[in-house]
């Protein structure tokens, strides 16, 4: 299918989406109801006075579900009373700093409720594949300027991505021992997918350099950085969404190669420094003075640079990014624009998804790329 997800593998599909409230999750959730699919959505209630799922309003476009991924048996009938045939696992504690901060929490959310709901899958038999997302934090980082590749060994220093590590290797456990063990009756089709910072309208996270930012900028203040120096792969939200769902149809048409690992990431060119990324929002915010560095300050400890291999999502799945950071940015600035200016949310949400989904793939040359942008 190369680089197309097409309505008509979506249209009257039903899809099980656990994290549907969180910020991947709720651009998933209107970019499957733009498609036509039945999304069914299994999640705790949004987090925080202002959330994407809340402003675009959502709950209206999904069967709608509160509950947590550590409760088995809850998942369990939630997920058999669907009768989904997909189930995209995004539900996770996400942030290094929050893992410092209850790292059993993070366990029993990343490892056990990943655990949980591939039980819930072996008991449900109308799901035919799956796709369990984790993240680029899943490596043991040794600071390579190379990118890792799927199997590289996983690790991870903080808890957030030791329990990303641990993720997999749940997912390769139940691929090989169960779901598609060789000679078994039925077999369900799963993957896994690894993706790198994403960035996007909509997020309000604390701890995020983006959602930092742009508070500060909506706020008419500088913001402030941590770690500016430090290197990360930049990529919008949309870029990973589509390799997922890709993913999802061509495991659908029988492709059993695609259960697996996958990497998801930007080019080279939009690997940048976190410096460069907040002086960029604010020039295109308006704002004359740039961010507010603090070199010395006391955090705990997270990777200065991690990059991805995705040369098997291009190679075998035609995915490549379609907007280059500037573009990402770009957009991210004009959603907030309109959200300050009291626009429909939702409406801008789609309109964005559909200018993705109608752009060609990013340019690769260095010359056309961000130089002129992060300078």
């Amino acid at each position: 299918m190369g680089q197309v997800v097409t309505d008509a593998f979506w249209q009257g599909r039903r899809v099980f989406l656990t994290g549907h409230t969180g910020f991947k999750g709720s651009w998933m959730t209107l970019w499957l109801s733009s498609l036509g699919a039945e999304v069914f959505g299994y999640a705790l209630p949004p987090e925080g006075d202002q959330t994407l799922f809340d402003t675009t309003g959502a709950a209206e476009l999904c069967h709608h579900t509160i509950g947590d991924i550590r409760d088995a048996e809850h998942l369990r009938r939630a997920l058999a009373s669907s009768q989904a045939e997909v189930v995209i696992h995004m539900a996770a504690q996400p942030l290094v700093l929050r893992s410092y901060e209850d790292p059993v929490e993070t366990y029993a959310t990343n490892v056990m409720g990943t655990v949980h709901l591939l039980e819930a899958v072996r008991a449900t038999p109308s799901v035919k594949s799956v796709v369990v997302i984790t993240t680029d934090k899943c490596y043991e980082n040794r600071e390579w300027i190379w990118g890792y590749r799927e199997d590289d060994p996983m690790g991870g220093y903080d808890p957030y991505s030791s329990s990303k590590g641990c993720t997999e290797l749940v997912v390769s456990a139940y691929r090989r021992s169960f779901l598609m063990k060789p000679g078994h009756e039925r077999q369900v089709a799963i993957a896994s997918a690894r993706a790198g910072n994403v960035i996007g309208g909509g997020d309000w996270a604390r701890d995020r350099l983006v959602p930092d930012i742009m508070a500060a900028l909506m706020e008419g203040r500088r913001p402030l950085l941590r770690r500016p120096g430090s290197v990360r792969p930049w990529q919008h939200v949309l870029e990973p969404l589509r390799g997922y769902l890709m993913l999802v149809q061509d495991m659908a048409e029988g492709k059993a190669d695609r259960a697996g690992a996958w990497n998801f990431g930007p080019g080279d060119d939009d690997h940048a420094p976190v410096v460069s990324v907040a002086n960029r929002l604010c020039d295109l915010w308006g704002l004359t003075e740039g961010p507010v560095c603090l070199e010395n300050n006391s955090q705990p400890h997270e990777a200065s640079l991690l990059k991805l291999d995705c040369s098997k999502a291009r190679i075998h799945l035609g995915w490549t990014p379609r907007w280059d950071l500037d573009a990402a940015l770009g957009n991210i600035v004009a959603w907030y624009r309109a959200y300050q200016a009291g626009e429909d949310m939702r409406a801008v949400t789609m309109a964005q998804i559909a200018t993705y989904t109608n752009a060609q793939a990013a340019p690769v040359s260095l010359e056309n790329r961000m130089v002129k942008c992060l300078s």
